[in-house]
């Protein structure tokens, strides 16, 4: 923790030794997650909340913390609804439900009456800043699309060394607080813009009127006539069991190739999977093959993950999800 990020992972479950519990921190906000019969219990919570405020509650900070349930889990594991609507403890005056937190620098908000899960994607942290920096390194920083921008994170970061960024995401809720993220960095010196639309199909659309310009298509959101100099790529998982991950191969590949024939030759690519029944293996080898298709010659610069604030146990494969390539296309 720092002046320049106030937010992080503080419990991964079984790969922190502490099986179905999670908690993040957003400045001041904890968010706690209690996901089976057996840690959903009012002895635990009295303990981990003890062992937060311990570590957290020093030299007077305001320190607030909700639970707040995994639906799905909750069912799965049919858990009871956590006390007093999930506040289980503040020293602020009121009870607060959001807050702004910051992330290399930049500003975020976390509500949680907004947010997926616990909130944003913390795992991605340092992959933001990565991104940004191998963005400017190449050079080539006019525009740059962010697919399946969520919150912003990727598009922030990216405004902070390209010219213009368009942010992609099919969830309207998550593109306004992407765009009141945008409002609270007024210090970005690129312009940044929104698309509501789903992922395959824009690129679809873009992939159609950049190489294959049809004068009987329907005006696009955005002009793709120059290309892009780097795309994001950051799909949600494609493949939640192992059945799933031959479908989630399609997806992966359709995403990659379309991106590939957008980008200008020396652009770059940052393509992400949270899939993790999708290996580190299976992932770069789709997208070699969507390379291949693409006719475009592919650089891998980096092969990353999660922050260390996630991390990653051999003898516990989910804790191995998230694969992050940045790559040069030439």
């Amino acid at each position: 923790m720092s002046d320049a990020t106030n937010a992080q992972r503080l419990l991964f479950s079984e790969a922190d030794d502490t099986p179905g519990i999670i908690a993040d921190r957003y400045n001041d906000l904890v968010l706690l997650q209690l996901l089976t019969q057996g840690t959903a219990q009012d002895d635990v919570r009295a303990v981990v909340v003890a062992a937060l405020r311990r570590h957290l509650e020093v030299d007077g900070s305001t320190l607030t913390i909700w639970e707040r349930p995994d639906p799905k889990i909750r069912e799965l594991e049919q858990l009871s609804d956590p006390p007093n609507e999930g506040l289980l403890y503040t020293n602020a005056e009121d009870k607060p439900n959001a807050t702004k937190f910051v992330l290399n620098g930049l500003n975020f908000h976390y509500s949680i009456a907004a947010s997926q899960k616990t909130g944003a994607f913390l795992d991605q942290r340092l992959n933001y800043a990565a991104a940004a920096a191998r963005v400017k390194a190449s050079g080539k920083t006019t525009r740059a699309l962010d697919v399946c921008t969520y919150h912003g994170g990727f598009a922030l970061h990216l405004a902070t060394v390209c010219e213009r960024v368009t942010g992609v995401d099919q969830s309207l809720a998550a593109l306004e607080t992407a765009d009141w993220n945008l409002s609270i960095n007024p210090e970005l010196t690129g312009r940044v813009d929104w698309i509501e639309a789903d992922a395959f199909e824009l690129l679809r659309a873009f992939d159609i009127a950049h190489n294959r310009p049809d004068p009987k298509n329907p005006q696009l959101p955005l002009d793709v006539d120059t290309g892009f100099d780097a795309i994001v790529l950051d799909p949600p998982a494609f493949a939640k069991s192992k059945r799933a991950a031959e479908g989630a191969m399609r997806g992966y590949k359709e995403l990659n190739l379309r991106a590939m024939r957008l980008l200008n030759a020396g652009g770059t690519l940052i393509t992400n999977s949270c899939s993790h029944h999708v290996s580190l293996q299976d992932f770069v080898a789709t997208v070699t093959a969507a390379a291949a298709d693409a006719r475009r010659r592919v650089q891998i610069l980096e092969v990353r993950g999660a922050a260390p604030d996630h991390p990653e146990v051999l003898s516990h494969p989910e804790s191995v999800y998230l694969k992050s390539l940045i790559l040069r296309v030439s």
